[in-house]
């Protein structure tokens, strides 16, 4: 009898099918196939395999397995672990582990090399390619750049036979890893910590270590320590290194290259689909034995796994919502545990998640409470704006530009800090009072100077500025109200009109190649002023940046996000430690309307301690995380009428659990997107409650209609 063969689809679907197995076929759990459904056929994963005796129905037969790598079982449980916590279909975790396979294998490469038949008209110049050429395989232009000739030379001993083209697959770029190069000598501090991570190693199992140090510490030679001792225990281990940003990833490959002359496998949105695809493939042979990538490298079908650092585990970049919702650094604790590894968290403002844990034992909690060399922390001084605000139609303040000032006349380099990108948030008909937004969405368009257009960095819409009001016809009335980095540019430029002056936003350096640039630039003194937001907040290492200044303080304290205190704690911790890096003293500035709220006197005070602690009461009087669970519920839909039935119907079948709170359905600030309505429910549970389990029978207990799409988001990080 055949057996049936459950596969797993790459798609939002609740569960495997099942195909029937050719004869002959001898499939194995892991094996990716092609497998009919409707008139298609798909790739999918063999998730089972079973007798099919006694089958009462004919099933189709999978067309074909696939030459391609099997995915892991690790992997394969790590996917539908995944599935389960985020209450999602388990064809959507599937999608990004196999995402590399959708990549094209790189082509095939032209090489040339020596036949030994000599040419019909021997030259000095033909004698020299050919005795370059030797017996290796060279391609045509390195070849003629060798031997000192032009590129005719080297065409005519292709055509006279001399040389012969042979086409080659491009050699894996991944060479193995050196553990005994020299290394810089870490100080006692980092020595201990790297000890205890060492232990932990040693003891191959699965532990988690929250590695806690202040900004310019030397995390980055604690944690390179680690895989070292991975990669010398076992020849086969490999190591993965996950990022918040892109812009980071060239720093952190350049300090593993350096610490062990090989470079690393990168794994992010801005790598070739070819060197995708060869990442991938190489991860999954154990070639690639450490990566370093965003959030999806996670998902790489890893050979064996030993090691999973997370550097700024703290920042909101690693939440994925859109998708398939999840919170990387959750998940990559939870594939540590499967994988049997060592995952280690680093961070100079920890997660009050991750403290918590560190607080109760579960996480080894290793403290780096100085600066690495001469180096001290940066001094934090508040502006307030209410004392000392900026002039009519500018945005830096007296203390700000004065400071700037000094520092520029001693060859200093400044840093100008907001995160808010464009020229202005919002653009006014004076005439009218017409605010510009994005069409079918609630969302303001933000100016863009630089290319003269308005830009809704919600749904990405773009148009060029009007000249008249589209509500009023009013000409030349609108207005541009408040600031971003490129006005804040403006005003730097106006004041310093000797300094140079760049802009650091996802903007000026949309990919790692533009950002590296900008960092290197930055690095080597070529740029007075940086205004930049949080993509130059955390991981860079500027020598002669000795003052940073924070135009908007109180940005992030703005909304109803439970996480706001927290976030701009971290946020202005951590684009203040840019400063003073090295031999010279920082200072860092806050522009402040609140200099009496508690994140701004525990900067200016450097209490963090004092911070987490506070934070964490109104937490636990909330019952909020770490101390309960969250998650939203959103709809949405293109008919508001059918939306609001369905979440009444949805609000009326919510289960009756205690220890659970529902709230809504409530309006989110953005309730209007792309011309769906939108509604939100919230839901608050105490630690002891199996919330997927809660919310997995709540989704049962109604029928979502078609043209309604309902989301769940496990701990919420954005309520938008």
């Amino acid at each position: 009898m055949p057996r049936i063969v459950s596969v797993l689809l790459p798609m939002p679907l609740p569960e495997a099918f099942d195909y029937a197995e050719p004869e002959g076929m001898h499939l194995a759990l892991g094996d990716i196939v092609a497998a009919p459904l409707g008139p298609r056929l798909l790739r999918g994963v063999v998730t089972g395999l079973r007798d099919g005796t006694g089958g009462n129905r004919p099933l189709k037969p999978i067309a074909e397995r696939l030459d391609e790598p099997p995915l892991p079982p690790r992997t394969l449980e790590f996917v539908e672990w995944a599935a389960r916590y985020a209450v999602d279909a388990p064809g959507q975790p599937l999608a990004m582990a196999i995402r590399g396979l959708r990549a094209p294998r790189p082509k095939p490469e032209k090489r040339l090399r020596a036949t030994g038949r000599a040419p019909a008209r021997p030259t000095p110049a033909r004698t020299r390619v050919l005795e370059v050429a030797g017996e290796g395989l060279h391609a045509a232009a390195e070849l003629a750049r060798a031997a000192g000739v032009s590129s005719g030379v080297v065409k005519g001993l292709l055509d006279e036979g001399a040389l012969e083209m042979l086409l080659v697959e491009p050699a894996l770029p991944f060479a193995p890893p050196d553990v005994e190069r020299p290394h810089p000598p870490l100080n006692p501090s980092q020595a201990a910590a790297a000890d205890v991570l060492k232990a932990m190693i040693d003891d191959q199992g699965f532990s988690v270590a929250l590695l806690d140090g202040v900004t310019g510490s030397g995390k980055t030679e604690v944690y390179l320590e680690a895989a070292a001792r991975v990669l010398s225990r076992d020849p086969h281990a490999q190591v993965l290194v996950l990022l918040p940003e892109i812009a980071l990833t060239q720093a952190v490959i350049d300090r593993f290259e350096r610490r062990f002359g090989a470079l690393p496998a990168e794994w992010h949105s801005g790598v070739a689909p070819p060197r995708r695809r060869v990442t991938w493939e190489a991860v999954a042979s154990g070639e690639a034995r450490i990566v370093v990538g965003a959030r999806s490298a996670l998902f790489l079908p890893f050979a064996d796994l030993k090691l999973v650092i997370v550097d700024e585990e703290h920042d909101g970049s690693y939440k994925q919502e859109d998708g398939f919702i999840y919170q990387a650094r959750d998940l990559a604790v939870a594939r540590a545990k499967i994988e049997s590894a060592t995952i280690v968290l680093a961070s100079a403002t920890p997660s009050l998640e991750s403290l918590w844990n560190a607080q109760n034992g579960r996480y080894r909690w290793l403290r780096l409470s100085d600066r690495h060399g001469d180096a001290e922390l940066p001094e934090i001084a508040l502006a307030d704006l209410r004392e000392h605000p900026p002039q009519a139609g500018e945005w830096l303040s007296p203390v700000l530009t004065a400071a700037m000032a000094e520092t520029l006349e001693r060859g200093e380099q400044c840093l100008l800090f907001l995160n808010r990108r464009g020229y202005a948030p919002l653009v006014l008909c004076q005439a009218c009072g017409e605010k510009l937004k994005s069409p079918d969405t609630d969302s303001w368009l933000v100016e863009h100077r630089y290319t003269g257009r308005l830009v809704c960095h919600l749904t990405g819409f773009s148009m060029p500025k009007p000249d008249r009001c589209p509500h009023c016809t009013a000409k030349d009335s609108f207005v541009s109200i408040g600031p971003g980095v490129e006005r804040v540019e403006e005003e730097a430029r106006r004041k310093f009109p000797d300094a140079r002056v760049a802009v650091f936003s996802s903007d000026t350096a949309p990919d790692a190649a533009s950002a590296r640039a900008l960092i290197e630039a930055m690095a080597a003194g070529e740029i007075d002023i940086l205004v930049a937001t949080q993509a130059a907040a955390k991981g860079h290492n500027f020598p002669n940046l000795t003052l940073v200044g924070v135009v908007d303080a109180d940005l992030g304290l703005r909304g109803g996000d439970l996480r706001a205190a927290e976030r701009t704690y971290q946020l202005l911790a951590q684009v203040s430690g840019r400063a003073g890096r090295h031999e010279r003293p920082g200072r860092a500035i806050l522009q402040t309307w609140m200099p009496d709220h508690a994140v701004m006197q525990a900067l200016k005070a450097g209490d963090r301690d004092g911070f987490v602690a506070i934070e964490m009461a109104e937490r636990e009087a909330a019952g909020l995380p770490p101390f309960g669970r969250l998650a939203a519920v959103i709809v949405a839909g293109p008919d508001p009428a059918v939306v609001e039935r369905f979440v009444q119907d949805l609000a009326a079948a919510a289960p009756n659990a205690a220890g659970v709170d529902v709230y809504g359905p409530a309006d989110p600030p953005f309730s209007l997107v792309r011309g769906l309505r939108r509604k939100r429910f919230l839901v608050r549970a105490d630690r002891n409650i199996d919330l997927q389990g809660f919310l997995g029978a709540w989704r049962a207990r109604v029928k979502v209609p078609s043209s309604v799409r309902m989301v769940i988001d496990v701990d919420p990080y954005s309520f938008f």
